[in-house]
């Protein structure tokens, strides 16, 4: 879909809380970037140079994101006006604008810090989230420096009302929450949204952001459109509501990509019995299944063809597949990169350029297996974006 057709809705045109459309979803291909800390931020980076030599990437429509799936999608929006498109259709310039600040954020680990102090000092575990994204990755950018709808996708930036229970939605035209309202042209920091976004309980959550009341488009719809939902916005991570960043655009979009950088819960065969340990476990349970159970409707509405695409995850084996020329990614490898813990932990290099390598890897053999997309370059890749470092 070219981004100067007029069929798609400009950042200063009219815009509805809705994403669901009357005579269905419209043309276009919305790319979904999962949840997972520093694990699913560098696998979307594989799946992004893919995709990048496929060709696909001016032509998409919607990045949507949560968690670790919005740090990768923060950096590649910040940077997209910058990128060197050419007539191939083509970016050159992904390692120094995507690739390189992603590996520099992933040798820091600012997690346990930010909680520490965030516990005996003045200040939120978020504040210090926000302010290592703000001195690593994006500054004083807001969400108004992401490109506008005809410069580029519109990247959404998923997080979780705690106080509405609803998806909070922030992007350059607006952010909203149904039962609270919109903003239009929101300008809060692009740190702020993605570390919102990112606020995975029970440490880093909630994240709080300050918004003026007067802000808010007015409509009577909303049945919390009053303070304190206007002044304060309580936030958790994206991936509670929504852990594949799915429902923005699973109701817009015909073509949907879906990169799946997530855990999976362990078998416990003696479970703590103790109320805090106990509920632990409870919550990654529920998380577990409406996880499962987005998977399994968006495979099942490519089994009928109600939406077209592909899916692949950071646990596929590649084998299933059944692609002689898939590159060479052994099951039980891949799954020692799928066991890396979901933290904001400092990675070695090798084991960064092992998880961009898996996501570019699995990524070409789902959309060449499984995506009916016109894809420029079909063939398969004969090498990793890291050759040296492989899978193993």
């Amino acid at each position: 879909m070219s981004h100067t057709d007029t069929s798609h809705p400009i950042v200063d045109g009219p815009e509805i809380v809705s994403e669901e459309l009357v005579d269905g979803p419209e043309d276009g291909i919305g790319l979904c970037l999962s949840g997972g800390g520093y694990r699913a931020m560098l696998f979307h980076v594989g799946t992004i140079l893919r995709l990048n030599e496929f060709a696909l990437l001016q032509k998409l429509s919607r990045v949507s994101s949560v968690s670790g799936g919005s740090i990768t999608a923060g950096v590649l929006g910040l940077n997209w006006n910058r990128l060197d498109f050419s007539d191939d259709g083509r970016a050159g310039n992904l390692s120094e604008l995507l690739v390189q600040p992603i590996m520099r954020m992933a040798s820091k680990t600012i997690d346990r810090g930010s909680i520490l102090t965030g516990v005996l000092l003045p200040g939120s575990v978020s504040d210090r989230i926000v302010g290592h994204y703000q001195d690593i990755l994006f500054g004083d950018a807001t969400l108004q420096n992401l490109p506008s709808d005809i410069q580029g996708p519109r990247f959404v930036i998923n997080a979780t009302s705690v106080q509405s229970g609803a998806l909070v939605r922030m992007s350059r035209p607006y952010l909203a929450d149904y039962r609270v309202g919109m903003i239009r042209k929101p300008t809060i920091l692009l740190a702020e949204a993605v570390a919102a976004s990112s606020a995975f309980p029970p440490f880093l959550s909630p994240a709080e952001i300050d918004v003026d009341p007067s802000d808010f488009t007015l409509d009577n719809s909303c049945d919390l459109q009053h303070e304190p939902y206007t002044d304060t916005l309580v936030l958790s991570d994206g991936g509670v509501y929504d852990n594949f960043g799915l429902e923005t655009v699973w109701k817009r979009y015909k073509t949907l990509l879906v990169s799946d950088g997530g855990g999976k819960i362990s078998p416990e065969p003696e479970p703590a019995g103790n109320w805090a340990q106990h509920s632990k476990r409870i919550l990654d349970i529920i998380d577990n299944q409406v996880r499962s159970l987005r998977k399994r409707q968006l495979i099942g509405s490519f089994k009928v063809g109600d939406r077209d695409g592909a899916y692949w995850g950071i646990r596929t084996n590649i084998a299933h597949y059944q692609l002689e020329d898939a590159m060479a990614a052994p099951h039980k490898d891949t799954l020692r990169l799928a066991d890396t813990p979901t933290r904001l932990k400092r990675l070695p290099n090798l084991r960064q350029q092992q998880l961009i390598n898996w996501g570019y890897a699995v990524c070409d053999a789902a959309m060449r297996k499984h995506a009916d997309i016109d894809i420029t370059n079909s063939s398969p890749s004969a090498t990793f974006p890291f050759k040296s470092a492989g899978i193993a």
